[in-house]
């Protein structure tokens, strides 16, 4: 079932980074969402949205910084997620997950690969 326009960024492009059935197993693997201890900030971002975006940038090579505003999240964020996600073996995990379920696994084990790569 597809989504929707999800701040700006076109179907196409979303579903073509985030198919749907990956986004089914990535959901379930996502640590929960915590608000930062110093407070502030805005409402939670729709995990689907912040989840494409970090999938963009690991893959794409764009600097965190030139995260394009169509995405509907910052760069801050994204990088957040990113390093949270990274933390708690997010991308192996999924990329497991994908292979097991026969779900995008050469498109998980790139994300991994490039992952890998950033925080390396």
């Amino acid at each position: 079932m597809a989504y929707g326009k999800m701040a700006g960024v076109t179907d196409d492009l979303s579903l073509r980074l985030v198919p749907d059935e990956l986004w089914a197993l990535a959901r379930t693997l996502l640590p929960g969402f915590t608000a930062r201890p110093q407070g502030g900030g805005t409402a939670p971002h729709d995990e689907r949205a912040v989840f494409t975006a970090v999938v963009y940038v690991l893959t794409s090579g764009c600097p965190w910084r030139q995260l394009p505003t169509v995405f509907g999240v910052s760069p801050a964020t994204t990088h957040r997620r990113c390093t949270a996600w990274t933390r708690s073996d997010l991308w192996q995990r999924l990329h497991a997950a994908a292979a097991e379920a026969g779900v995008e696994p050469e498109w998980t084990a790139a994300i991994a690969a490039a992952a890998a790569r950033r925080s390396g």
